[in-house]
């Protein structure tokens, strides 16, 4: 979780940056190039939304995130059932999680796990700060950086992504992370399947939100939900 501004460097962050163990310093080094390509073509959190592209159709607003976020509930497991695909998660083929914990000062640790087409189980921890105000339990607004860089490269002023919540169901079994250029996108949920019904009404929000492509919108797998658990 944690959102961060995309100048700081959008592509280490928030893009949910999958590491083996083995391949720490590759990583490193890839994840390293990978902010700065990033950087430069981000905008700024206050740069003019991309227009909706239809003929006719007015400019899109700039994206908003949700004003405000009760974190405490927001913690724990949740399973990434869509996305927009992107080259940090491009080993990850199903069983996605991100699992988020606030740490005493006020940070968030993210432990992001997903299954290899080899089988092979790829996990990475990374952590989120808040970008908005957080008093007491609440982060106004619901916007945060991450970075999966090591701990000791994280006071770089790269690494970081924005990590905004711009969407969240009233019972919080499903959200939708995205950032200011709408470029990358993830649907997570409490339980590893989304309900028909919560997909439609997604959809449904994000058009109005700008997101002018969704046929980019790709489920996600989960192999341990049999067949007849999808709604």
């Amino acid at each position: 979780m944690n959102k961060l501004s995309p100048e700081d460097g959008r592509g280490e962050s928030l893009r949910h940056g999958w590491r083996s163990a083995g391949a720490r310093a590759r990583a490193l080094a890839a994840g390293l190039l990978a902010t700065v390509a990033v950087t430069s073509f981000a905008p700024s959190s206050g740069a003019a939304a991309t227009p909706a592209s239809t003929a006719g159709s007015a400019v899109s607003a700039s994206l908003q995130s949700l004003p405000s976020l009760e974190v405490p509930p927001y913690m724990g497991t949740w399973y990434q059932v869509a996305l927009f695909p992107n080259v940090f998660q491009r080993q990850c083929v199903s069983d996605t999680t991100a699992t988020y914990r606030q740490l005493p000062d006020g940070t968030v640790e993210v432990l992001n796990r997903c299954r290899t087409a080899e089988g092979r189980t790829d996990d990475a921890t990374g952590s989120a700060r808040p970008t908005g105000t957080l008093s007491g339990s609440t982060l106004a607004p619901a916007q945060l950086k991450v970075s999966f860089l090591p701990a000791w490269l994280r006071w770089l002023p790269v690494g970081w992504g924005a990590y905004w919540v711009i969407q969240l169901a009233d019972d919080g079994r499903y959200a939708v992370i995205s950032e200011p250029s709408r470029q990358y996108l993830w649907i997570l949920s409490r339980q590893p399947r989304l309900a028909s019904a919560d997909e439609a009404a997604i959809r449904a929000r994000l058009a109005q939100q700008g997101f002018s492509d969704l046929s980019k919108l790709q489920m996600h797998r989960h192999a341990d939900v049999p067949a007849a658990a999808k709604p």
